[in-house]
């Protein structure tokens, strides 16, 4: 896979905020396809940060049923990645491609 469509943007919850802070968590939403070996070089290659660990989640969406058996889909299903990046390394700044 093409490093540079891995990374898709960051989550932006109260949960994630707050992890960043504290231990140099970051959770970000990922391409479908990627794998966290993509996700750990795309990260090092992109952004230069030094990655020890890469945990996956699948989020699944959100579907509405209204009518005889017609459904909305209210959210998409889609991939996040909660990394942790080494005590030595840089704080990742999604703004600055290498």
């Amino acid at each position: 896979m093409e490093l540079t469509r891995v990374i898709l943007g960051p989550v932006v919850t109260e949960k994630s905020e707050r992890q960043k802070v504290g231990d140099k968590t970051y959770t970000l939403r990922v391409a479908n396809q990627a794998t966290k070996v993509d996700i750990r070089a795309a990260l090092k290659r992109l952004y230069d940060v030094d990655v020890t660990d890469v945990r996956i989640i699948r989020v699944g969406g959100k579907v509405r049923i209204f009518g005889r058996g017609r459904t909305m889909q209210k959210r998409h299903p889609f991939k996040k990645a909660i990394i942790k990046l080494s005590p030595k390394s840089k704080t990742l700044d999604l703004t600055a491609v290498k």
